[in-house]
């Protein structure tokens, strides 16, 4: 019974899942996809539209103040959830797949050569698949994809392979098509080990798990907040 009440309270924060779809109420079950907001997400937005809307990092007035100290809190608090170094290496993207796009139309163009390697493994969402993949071809740099196990895993004889002269490797945390959790801190050693730059897709990740970018050690970590609430 308390189990009950409990599901209903949390539940209750959810204006949408008052819904009635073809009479019944509605269940929802593709967070993996976006997350419904609670109402104290849809309160603070509405708040900060209401109040304080004005443009960050560029009016001296009052608004403008309060909406600049309400966003660098907002980075402050985001370091602190993945144990960040500082809150000025966060960079706010509109989803994990504008953050990887960003990474290898910038990183990609700027470390890559014709020639050079980049390498992904075969349990990527697209988002981390298709960028590198156009990069490496206008470039004329080699795009590897490490093979899966039977199993789900990387396989990490395949991966020692493919990273030997890599500049670049990307891959997943939490793969949204398989599942597997990936042992993210041991394939950022073999990477680095490898002299790669190691970019991880925490979109799965991060609202499901502590994460703690710092323990990792990747050089960059890209995750979406509509995913978590």
């Amino acid at each position: 019974m308390e189990d009950l009440l409990e599901l209903e309270r949390i539940r209750s924060d959810f204006p949408i899942l008052s819904r009635l779809i073809h009479g019944r109420r509605l269940v929802y079950l593709d967070n993996a996809a976006t997350t419904q907001k609670p109402r104290q997400v849809i309160e603070a937005i509405s708040n900060y539209y209401s109040y304080f809307n004005s443009n960050v990092h560029r009016s001296p007035h009052t608004l403008g103040e309060e909406a600049t100290q309400a966003y660098e809190e907002a980075r402050a608090k985001l370091a602190r959830f993945v144990h960040a170094p500082r809150s000025d290496t966060l960079i706010f993207t509109k989803n994990t797949t504008e953050a990887l796009n960003l990474l290898a139309y910038s990183l990609g163009y700027h470390l890559l050569r014709r020639g050079d390697k980049v390498v992904v493994t075969e349990m990527e969402h697209h988002s981390n698949f298709v960028p590198w993949q156009q990069v490496a071809r206008r470039i004329g740099a080699v795009f590897e994809v490490v093979n899966v196990t039977d199993d789900g895993d990387i396989d990490e004889d395949d991966l020692d392979r493919k990273l030997e002269g890599a500049k670049i490797f990307s891959f997943t945390h939490v793969s949204n098509v398989l599942g597997t959790v990936t042992n993210v801190k041991r394939l950022t050693d073999i990477a680095h080990q490898k002299g790669c730059v190691v970019v991880v897709d925490g979109a799965q990740s991060v609202p499901h798990m502590p994460v703690d970018v710092q323990s990792i050690g990747c050089d960059f970590y890209a995750f979406s907040g509509h995913k978590m609430l």
